[in-house]
This record gives structure tokens, sequence and C-alpha cells, in this order.
């Protein structure tokens, strides 16, 4: 198969193919860069109106067609820039649910040459203060659950820039100036065009949060360049593939399968505010002409109900979404006949779960793809019959990145056995981080960014993620960084010392795990410690495994806490 799988990227990247290349010099650094690849975001937002009157955005029970958003999007956009000034170098934040509004609000802020800045929606009232302050915004839009912990901090917020709000879906009093969408956004009424922008192909299209070894956020600076390259190589990745499927199956006198007419139908069930749902789904659906699919919050069983209703084609969540749907008592009575691709990425797909989506769907394939907030997206992908035949690689590098293998000290390693910390260098590589430049010098070297992850390669250029440098637990897609939620367990007077770590979790892949020792005299318990955090840091990062040790944590030499081997004692190897 990998012979079928290399004719096809060779075909696709060749002098006058679709996807051939040109290197350039951007910000001092060589990278390849796609030469059909549109100048920005708003150019494929324009591509996309063309849609017309198909559908596009489906929430629970709401659907729009590209027209009815398109309308909504010109009336943002027109405001955002007539009545608040925003355009090239503002910012606009956009705090809430997987609403419609969302996507609005994404691609008008693009199309005025703004950067979105993507608010996590669990953050609390703390978070979005530090995220506000950090970005700066001009404009706010938020939900009523969100406005509930944006407003007791909005005026100090405001004490150091003015920041207009518009409140979705929400009856809740608003502070003064305050403004509500459907008293702003009339897609009856909204110009005929977009505002004219001049936009960059490096400004900054995106600003997504992602927490900090030292437990502060870092807004990951996504370029407009970077995003519509991401889009390219998704369309690549999954065009090779299918070249190559048909290849095989042409060699063996396979009868070809019956060419797909219909447009792709997505389902989100991952936030927007990263880059999986946001970039890996949203804008290659958009691109495509798709709908989307987007629910209130994650259910197997309406999973499973919207997927045969909206005929869904494309799922993609984090891997314990594809195992409780497939594990849910409806998944044998409701037709998933559509589902062409399941997988997603944020987190491993176990291999035992690869051969239980090839298994279980009629007409689809198991995908996989590895990215990070950094990338834009994907650095890998993997699916069909290559991810069955390589099913704990998550693929191979997408053509506009080089790659290589690092060992602590800077040296590069090679060969299909050898371990090293993935580097990559390209076209979707962030600029860096907003604000802070020591982090950014740190993780971009000479263009290249050093992911944290610990991986080899295989003689068919695969990649095999073995373990990750940083300090980090990956819960259900989320990054919990071990550092910020230590710092925030030592502010209660009672702790002595405490060590978080990753556990086991069937369900979430990994978990949060605390070891703490108490003062002398100490009595509190699991739920006085969860209370104690809850109003510090977001829900999904208070650990839910905690041990309390009379004794002190096990360290090394160099006096820090040895986790693995405390990982090990309290819940095996």
């Amino acid at each position: 198969m990998i012979e079928y799988f290399n004719e096809a990227w060779d075909e696709l990247t060749a002098a006058g193919g679709p996807f051939a290349m040109t290197e350039i010099e951007v910000r001092g650094n060589p990278m390849r860069v796609f030469d059909s690849a549109p100048p920005s975001m708003r150019s494929i937002w324009e591509l996309a109106t063309f849609h017309g009157d198909k559908p596009y955005v489906v929430y629970e029970d709401e659907r729009y067609t590209y027209a009815e958003i398109d309308a909504r999007v010109r009336a943002l956009a027109g405001l955002l820039r007539d009545q608040h000034g925003v355009g090239p170098g503002d910012r606009v934040a956009i705090a809430m649910r997987n609403y419609p509004e969302w996507v609005v609000g994404y691609w008008a802020t693009v199309s005025v040459g703004a950067a979105v800045v993507g608010m996590n929606a669990w953050w609390t009232s703390a978070e979005m203060a530090f995220g506000l302050r950090d970005s700066a915004p001009s404009v706010l839009i938020a939900d009523d659950e969100r406005l509930e912990r944006v407003i007791p901090v909005l005026d100090e917020i405001r004490a150091e820039a003015p920041l207009h709000v518009i409140a979705v879906r929400s009856d809740r009093p608003l502070p003064d100036d305050a403004t509500r969408w459907a008293d702003v956004v009339d897609p009856a009424n909204a110009p005929a065009s977009l505002p004219v922008a001049e936009i960059d192909p490096d400004d900054d299209a995106t600003i997504f949060y992602t927490s900090g070894t030292t437990g502060s956020p870092k807004g990951a600076q996504l370029t407009h360049r970077g995003s519509v390259h991401n889009v390219l190589n998704l369309a690549f990745m999954s065009m090779v593939s299918a070249m190559a499927e048909a290849k095989a199956a042409a060699a063996a006198g396979t009868p070809p399968a019956e060419p797909t007419t219909s447009s792709p139908v997505f389902m989100a069930p991952t936030p927007l505010f990263h880059v999986t749902a946001n970039n890996c789904l949203l804008q290659p659906c958009t691109i495509a002409g798709g709908a989307i699919v987007f629910m209130y919050k994650w259910d197997a069983g309406r999973a499973l109900e919207l997927i045969e209703r909206e005929r869904v084609t494309n799922f993609s969540g984090v891997p314990t979404m594809s195992r409780e749907m497939l594990m849910h008592p409806d998944w044998a009575t409701r037709d998933t006949s559509s589902v062409k691709g399941m997988g997603g990425g944020g987190a491993p797909i176990q291999p035992d779960l690869v051969d239980k989506i090839d298994k279980s769907l009629a007409g689809g394939v198991p995908s996989t793809g590895y990215g990070l907030t950094e990338t834009h997206g994907i650095v890998t992908a993997n699916q069909a019959k290559l991810y069955t035949a390589k099913p704990a690689s998550c693929g191979r590098v997408v053509p506009t990145l080089d790659a290589k293998l690092e060992t602590a000290d800077g040296e590069i390693v090679d060969g299909p056995d050898a371990l090293g910390e993935l580097c990559v260098r390209g076209s979707i590589v962030i600029k860096g981080y907003l604000n802070r430049p020591d982090a950014t010098a740190d993780a971009i070297v000479d263009g290249w960014f050093h992911t944290g992850d610990i991986a080899r390669i295989d003689e068919d250029g695969f990649v095999f993620i073995v373990d990750r440098v940083k300090d980090m637990v990956l819960r259900g897609g989320e990054n919990v960084y071990c550092s910020e939620v230590e710092a925030a367990i030592y502010e209660h007077p009672d702790v002595v010392e405490a060590a978080v770590f990753g556990v086991p979790d069937d369900r979430l892949g990994e978990a949060v795990g605390a070891a703490i020792v108490l003062r002398s005299g100490s009595t509190m318990t699991d739920e006085q410690l969860v209370a104690f955090l809850t109003d510090r840091i977001a829900k999904f990062k208070i650990p839910s495994s905690i041990w309390f040790r009379a004794r002190e944590l096990p360290r090394n030499a160099n006096g820090k806490f040895v986790k693995r081997a405390l990982r090990d004692e309290l819940v095996g190897g």
C-alpha cells in the first residue's frame, strides 16, 4: 500500500499539479507554500459564499444556509468596522458554546482583517480576565454563561482599555453600552459586500490560548497563511489517501468505489475555541461547501441521533467520543451508514479503537491526526488501510512541513528506531506567542517549533508519538499543565508538597491526579480540596484522583519530584 501512497504523493505535488509547492522565505526562515493557496481566510470565505442556498450550519434543531450565514457575516463585519473601528491589527474575542454566532463571529472578524481571540468557554472569571487583558480585544462577543463570569471583572478590565460587549442568547441585564446580538446583527439590512480590508498573509487570524508550563496561558498567534495552509494540508492528506486506495484497488482488479456526489456533512463535537473544531473541521467543511453539525453539549446518544438525522459523513472528536458512541446501546439501532470517516485527535487513539471503528463502519474508515495549536492544526494524518496497517502511528508529516528529531542536547537523531523530540518547520508554524517573546524564543528556534513530544519516525516516514517532554496531562483533548494545577493547590495553607501528574482513564485517555503532603494536624479531605480549587482553576483541571501522603514526595538529586516513580507507586506502571 505504501508504494501507491508514495506515487499519489508525488503526482499531487508535482510541478503543475494541484498541490505544487514553491519555497519562499518568511520571517527569515525557508518554508514551502502551495502555489494555489488563497492569500487570506477572507478569500476562503468569499469563495464559500458561492455555495448560496446549500445547507451550512446545523445547531441542534436550528439550520442555516451559506447565504443566511453570509448575510449575518456582512452585517457583523459592517458593525465591527463602522461602529467600533475594528480592522487589521485589532482583535475580537469570542466566548461561547458552539452556537451559530461563533461561526458568524469568526468569518466576520477575519474578513475585516482583525484577529479572533478564542476564549476557552470553561475558564473561570479570573482566567477570562487574564485572557482579555492579555489580548486586549476591542469587542467581546459572549453568550449568557460567559457573561455571568465576565461581568464581575468587566470594570477592572475596562479600566485598562475600552471593551464593547455584544451579548449572545442572553436576557440578563447588561453593563452600560453593551448591546444584544439580535439588536445589532440584522441580516435583512446587511451591507451588500464586506468592508474593504488590506490583509497580509502573515497577519494574525486567530489567537488561541494554550496553557504554559509556567502556569499562565499563552496566546498562540495563528496567521492567515498558516490557517490557509492547514486547510490545504487537510485536503491534500485526504486526497492522497483516496488516490492510494484507488491505485491499490486498480492493481488488484477491484472495481473502483462509486464517486461521491453529495457534499460532506461534518459533526464538530469539540469546542470551536480549539484548532480541532475551528481549523480542522469548520474551515475545511466551509471550503468544501459542506454542512457542519453542532450540539449543545456532548452526549453520545444525541450525537447518534444527529448523525442519523443529518446523514453525517465525517465525525471527528477526541477518541473517547468515538468509543462512547460505539459502546452506546443506540449504536445498533441508529443508521450510521452515511459515516465515511470517524476519528479525530487531541489524544492518541488506542490501536484497539482503530480496529473497532474499522469493523463498525459499514462504509467508512478510521482516521487520526496529530497536531498542536502551534501548528494551526495537523502535523500528521493517517487513515483508511494505511491506518489499520499502522494503527499506532499518527501518520506522515504534511507536505508543507519539515520534521526532525532532536536529543535534549539539540543533536539530530535519525533511523527508524531513533527517539527524539519532534521538531517541525514550515508555513503552519505559528508566528509566536502574544506578548511572550521569551516563550516564543524557547519554543521556536531558527524557525523550528519544538513540539515537546518524543517520537520515532519509521522507514516509510510515519510518525509514532512515544512520550511527552512537557509536564502535561492530556485530558480528553484538553491540555492540563501540571504546574498550573500545582500552583493553585499550593494556595491552600495546609499544603506542604504537591505533585500533579496524569493517571490512566478509560474514558478520557488521561485524568488529573495529585499527590499531596499536608501540614501536621490538617484534616483536609478530597471534597474540601476540590471546593477550594473550584474558583481558582477550570473544572477540567481539578484533580479527580487525590492521594494524601504522610511522608514527603520522592525527589531526584536536583530536588525535583520524581513524578514517574510516584505515579507508578500510586497507580501502577
